[in-house]
């Protein structure tokens, strides 16, 4: 065999596929197949990174043609710069994931068999990789149903609560849909790439070759953009996500939103760039606009939850609105011929995409270890855990510190060539750009603080002050394979922050590919040490600097007041006179979202009861106060609820032709018969 990408990525996927087989056969020896199964997927990661970085960095592209799908219809098989770039970063995270799982999964033996996990999780794996190596919209749709139905039955590994399976039921619906919109964009690229005449238009090379007319490359491109939005969560087709993700096993949950969502993001980017080509740019005024809605939406929504998962999982919707916001800036340069600007928005899309892979799935596997040790999910009920899981808490504060977009780590560079593209961005014709582009960049910094509100809320109501439940679990911290996953994760967050012109050099030949120029001469002017996106002169970085700026003021703050004898002194908390603290006179999540939940609660349908319980010594001194909050989502009201309630409506009428007498199905026949009868003349 020759060594090649795409024989390295098949090699990794048929590893994971072999082994599905094989996990029967230790259904029995239940810590003996976790062991093996993770070990095995982390190996077939690790394939996947050889492969994927040797296909970015070398600029190859490979293609493979296994005859094994439908009679003169194979499978078509590709890896490509972009592809590759994809297939690394689900891998990279399968790889941190795989190790954390052997810690986390031993948390259920005794309580459950975990066979079925095991193979789902592969399952999940190898569909994520070959959605990317697709090169055909067969091979696609077969490889996007293994993904989606793989992550369903992990959705509803727990399936004793009734949680669980309304959640998965939700998701696999809106992902069915979203496929469904995918399917007939494809029928339609395939059908004009061959002329409806034959089938060979269904390989992804006939569409490339293809020429559209506008007003059908409009509807594969809104088609596509749908299908791959419901997958990704993009408001208002979001409302699965925070269903599925917190009720998932936290490993999972961290796939799930750290790269599942990504391959939605690779195939907006595939059709758009790829397939169709040649687009308008009000294309990139829709994804950008629903990109800002999701972004804005997405921070508030995480801003008002409780659950720590869900609060992760809302987190996701936003990054994903930030991610769309450079491909949509990428699409509306790229028609006003502005290819410099167009590929660095495009470079900061992709590189957020990266960034958000490592710092959220770090995240989800701070908070699964938070679960692990505590069975809790509601930050009201947490409280003091640095004490008790300083490792834990370490590296959850820099995901924390990443995902709020904060030097050195990667969330700030990503973001900031986002702010870049917005602000170097010409006078552009249109008086709806000059409008668009100033809102957008000042929404894109509204983001920013929200999301850094959030974080801190997150950080400092699960991990500082004191334990706000009525009793304290026996507390535990997480085992070195879930460290070792945690910590891997946590050092990519500060690679990619203070070395960005390595990364972003690496990856520059798909803008090359995709826009017709990289930002690479322009980026690295000044070497490795500075990033400057598109001119010297414009704005220039030095995540190196920063780092050890800041490591330099953390050093000396140290020494300063631990060499010096008495430099910290302990005192009494001031109790504001009144004396005997407990730990419910703290900060608790609902008080510190307080302030923003009155400034954009129009925003929610928000049912807040303050109710005064009488026994007391007076009335102006009740005994005790219950409050109640409740947070929905308006969409869910104003989308999903009237769909659902139509279709039950609809179902309850066509129930009544069901009466259970022969006599009425003999009259159903027979007005069937004569109204055939009468359309046949």
């Amino acid at each position: 065999m020759i060594l090649s990408p795409i024989n390295i990525i098949s090699s990794s996927v048929l590893l994971l596929l072999l082994f599905v087989l094989v996990v029967p056969l230790l259904k029995s020896r239940q810590r003996l197949l976790i062991n093996t199964s993770f070990m095995l997927s982390s190996l077939a990661s690790l394939l996947g990174i050889i492969g994927g970085v040797w296909a970015v960095g070398g600029g190859i592209t490979n293609k493979l043609i296994l005859p094994i799908g439908l009679p003169d219809l194979p499978f078509h098989l590709r890896v490509d710069p972009l592809a590759g770039f994809f297939i690394t970063v689900i891998c990279l995270l399968s790889f941190f994931v795989s190790l954390y799982s052997i810690g986390y999964i031993k948390g259920y033996l005794g309580r459950r068999p975990v066979t079925s996990l095991v193979i789902f999780y592969c399952l999940f794996l190898a569909g994520m990789v070959m959605v990317v190596l697709a090169d055909d919209a067969l091979f696609f749709l077969i490889s996007w149903e293994v993904m989606a139905a793989a992550s369903y039955f992990l959705v509803m590994f727990e399936d004793e609560r009734i949680e669980n399976r309304r959640a998965a039921f939700l998701y696999i619906i809106v992902a069915h849909v979203g496929a469904i919109a995918i399917l007939l964009s494809f029928g339609i690229m395939a059908g004009l790439a061959t002329g409806f005449e034959s089938f060979n238009g269904y390989t992804f090379d006939a569409m490339r070759q293809a020429e559209f007319p506008l007003k059908w490359a409009t509807a594969a491109f809104l088609l596509a953009f749908f299908g791959f939005a419901a997958k990704a969560g993009v408001i208002p087709l979001h409302v699965w996500l925070p269903e599925a993700h917190p009720v998932a096993p936290s490993n999972v949950s961290a796939l799930m939103s750290g790269v599942m969502l990504k391959t939605a993001i690779y195939g907006i980017v595939r059709v758009t760039f790829d397939l169709i080509g040649v687009f308008p740019w009000w294309w990139g005024a829709i994804v950008l606009i629903f990109g800002l809605i999701s972004a804005v939406m997405g921070v508030l929504y995480a801003l008002m939850q409780n659950d720590l998962k869900k609060l992760l999982a809302y987190s996701s919707v936003e990054n994903i609105g930030i991610i769309l916001i450079g491909i949509g800036l990428s699409m509306i340069f790229k028609p006003f011929n502005i290819p410099l600007l167009s590929a660095l928005a495009l470079i900061a899309g992709l590189y957020h995409a990266m960034n958000h892979a490592m710092f959220k799935g770090l995240l989800f596997m701070g908070a699964g270890s938070v679960l692990h040790a505590t069975n809790e999910r509601n930050m009201e009920e947490m409280g003091g855990l640095i004490h008790r899981m300083p490792w834990t808490a370490a590296l959850f504060l820099i995901g924390c510190v990443s995902i709020s977009a904060l030097p050195p780590f990667n969330g700030f560079v990503s973001e900031w060539l986002t702010f870049q593209a917005f602000l170097l961005s010409p006078a552009m014709p249109s008086p709806f750009f000059k409008l668009l582009i100033p809102l957008g960049a000042a929404l894109v910094a509204l983001t920013g603080a929200l999301a850094a509100a959030c974080f801190v809320r997150a950080f400092g109501v699960t991990f500082l002050g004191h334990w706000r439940g009525a009793h304290m679990p026996r507390v535990h911290e997480a085992d070195w394979f879930m460290r070792s996953g945690m910590i891997l994760a946590a050092l990519s967050c500060l690679l990619l922050g203070i070395l960005p012109t390595f990364f972003i050099d690496w990856m520059d030949i798909i803008a090359q590919q995709l826009v017709g120029t990289k930002i690479g001469a322009s980026s690295g002017v000044y070497g490795w040490l500075w990033l400057t996106p598109v001119a010297r002169e414009s704005a220039s970085y030095s995540g190196m600097i920063v780092f050890l700026g800041i490591l330099l003021v953390v050093v000396a703050v140290y020494f300063i007041l631990h060499v010096k004898p008495g430099g910290i002194r302990r005192v009494p908390i001031w109790d504001c006179g009144f004396g005997k603290l407990d730990q419910r006179m703290q900060y608790s999540a609902t008080s510190f979202s307080m302030p923003i939940r009155r400034i954009f609660g129009f925003l929610f349908n928000i049912r807040e009861q303050v109710k005064l319980n009488p026994r007391g010594v007076h009335k102006a001194f009740p005994k005790r106060l219950n409050y109640y909050l409740r947070v929905r989502d308006r969409f869910w009201n104003w989308l999903f609820k009237p769909v659902i309630e139509f279709s039950f409506w609809v179902s309850r009428k066509v129930g009544l032709l069901q009466q259970g007498r022969i006599q009425a199905y003999l009259i159903y026949s027979f007005i069937t018969i004569i109204v055939l009868l009468a359309l046949s003349r």
